[in-house]
């Protein structure tokens, strides 16, 4: 495959560069390595700054992907339309219309959440730039009616977390974010609180169900992006003590007195913090369930990433067994806040690989008429036919597509050119649509009446979210109407075909030579 060492060594993603702007070889070093050059590359600013070049740059400031060229993606399939009739709507061209088509979605094993768009933004933690744009992305998805979850780490990150016996009683950040997504809900979607090793710890998820009105959980194995805990940089020795004393991993040791005389005289600026692995266990599994249950969770979601086979095939199986209320599985080559750049390239597998093995492993326990888990689907996913495709491969098991990176860029968007209006300050790229909130954004009039006097009160970035959501949103129900599938519980595996033989064999959806090959050989005779 071509390309196959693209970004080995140079990447605008850790700010690196070849000297000779080639990058064919194996190594992805420049052909000719001179000596005297000042270090462009990954090599060479690894000489300089060492582990800092593991992360994407700058950090705070910016989400990341994969930019990998996987041998199978989303882009080797096609949807498949049809010119007759229509399913979940009368066959009548009057009434058969795109705007006709529901996307509303459901899940859960008992009591159902239901969602006027089926996309849950798959847990923003404690990064900075997830921090720094919360109130914006939890209220453009609620006014959606969408799901979102707060990720790891809220809680041990908060500076004026209190903490009695180990245990969190009150977190400032925390209520914050439940409140800003609460003061915006419309009665569909959900908020969920996460947890890793260091939040179950802390008891963070009973604080949440008991203290903050919350009524989801999710139980996190990991994400696509990474294999390990999650990470950020702290940029003072007090912060990086005060971590170290709740129990995090932080990198250099903040107590070490050379360290700390390093830190003072500048010969670094910043230190890590990194959560524990977990150790998936069935007995432990369950037992924590039952514990979230009779704290009063009313609803179980587990996230799990991209991990070898056994492990998604353990995800399904404790889903099943518990009863949970959402699976979200998370392939390699999304996005993240901060994680190290060659491990999000090159570990885990991929979205198409992982969902392949997933329906498979669903199809098990459906033959088995065990209790199959409701699924959402993430990993690198961001538009429209992205969507459709996930319900696609996996029907009919996939109830919600996972975005994360995708919404947070258009909550950031939002906020960025709706500051700048109230700034009168009008973005240049803007300026053609006019001056005002109105002429600009495309659905803020839309909002403004849905709203009334409190979209004064609505953070910016929000009118961005609700904006892409919309585009998301007709644009699936374009393609459902021309697949003639007017509700998401009727988009099947056919409803999409193969382009190569081996998407074919890694997922079972049909080559598109092959495709309705029996019903071809009826209309032909």
């Amino acid at each position: 495959m071509s390309g196959f060492s693209k970004g080995v060594n140079a990447s605008t993603a850790t700010l690196t560069k070849l000297r000779t702007g080639k990058d064919f070889s194996p190594s992805g070093m420049c052909v000719t390595c001179l000596d005297g050059c000042p270090g462009l590359c990954e090599i060479g600013k690894s000489a300089v700054r060492g582990k800092e070049v593991l992360y994407p740059a700058p950090f705070g400031k910016t989400t990341s992907a994969s930019q990998k060229e996987y041998p199978v993606d989303y882009s080797h399939f096609n949807i498949m339309g049809t010119a007759v009739g229509a399913h979940g709507i009368e066959a009548d061209s009057e009434k058969a219309i795109f705007p006709a088509v529901d996307i509303s979605t459901e899940f859960g094993s008992t009591n159902k959440i239901k969602m006027d768009v089926p996309i849950v933004v798959a847990a923003m933690g404690s990064t900075n730039v997830a921090a720094d744009n919360w109130d914006h992305l939890a209220a453009g998805v609620a006014i959606c009616g969408g799901g979102i979850a707060i990720g790891e780490n809220v809680c041990g990150m908060d500076p004026n977390v209190e903490i009695k016996n180990g245990r969190v009683v009150n977190s400032p950040n925390l209520a914050r974010r439940v409140k800003d997504f609460q003061k915006w809900y419309n009665g569909k979607g959900f908020i969920a609180v996460q947890a890793n090793v260091e939040d179950t710890t802390l008891g963070v998820q009973e604080y949440a169900l008991e203290k903050l009105g919350v009524d989801a959980v999710e139980l996190k194995w990991g994400q696509g992006a990474k294999d390990i805990g999650g990470e950020v940089k702290l940029n003072t020795l007090e912060r990086a003590l005060q971590l170290k004393s709740r129990g995090y991993i932080v990198l250099p040791n903040p107590e070490d007195p050379k360290v700390q005389e390093a830190y003072k005289a500048g010969a670094f600026s910043e230190f890590e913090r990194h959560s524990r692995v977990g150790m998936v266990e069935y007995e432990s599994f369950m037992q924590r369930v039952e514990v979230l249950r009779n704290a009063g969770a009313k609803y179980v979601f587990l996230k799990t990433g991209a991990y070898r086979p056994a492990d998604l095939a353990r995800a399904v199986k404790y889903a099943s067994d518990a009863k949970l209320d959402l699976l979200t599985v998370d392939g390699a080559g999304g996005g993240t806040g901060m994680s190290p750049w060659r491990m999000m390239n090159e570990w885990g597998l991929p979205t198409v690989y992982i969902q392949a093995l997933m329906t498979q492993y669903l199809d098990r326990l459906a033959a088995k008429g065990a209790y199959v888990p409701d699924v959402a689907i993430a990993g690198g996913l961001a538009l429209e036919d992205h969507m459709f495709k996930g319900f696609a491969i996996s029907a009919p098991y996939v109830k919600a597509i996972g975005m994360a990176r995708s919404a947070l860029t258009a909550a950031m968007v939002g906020k960025t050119v709706g500051q700048a209006i109230k700034k009168g300050l009008t973005i240049a790229e803007y300026k053609k649509y006019g001056e005002s909130m109105e002429q600009i954004f495309v659905a803020a009039s839309e909002l403004k009446d849905k709203l009334g006097s409190d979209f004064d009160d609505l953070p910016v970035g929000a009118i961005g979210v609700y904006s892409y959501y919309e585009r998301l949103s007709q644009g699936l129900r374009q393609f459902m109407c021309g697949a003639r599938k007017f509700n998401l519980g009727l988009i099947g595996r056919d409803d999409i075909v193969s382009l190569t033989k081996e998407a074919a064999e890694i997922t079972g959806i049909s080559y598109i030579m092959d495709a309705d090959a029996e019903e071809v050989e009826q209309i032909l005779g």
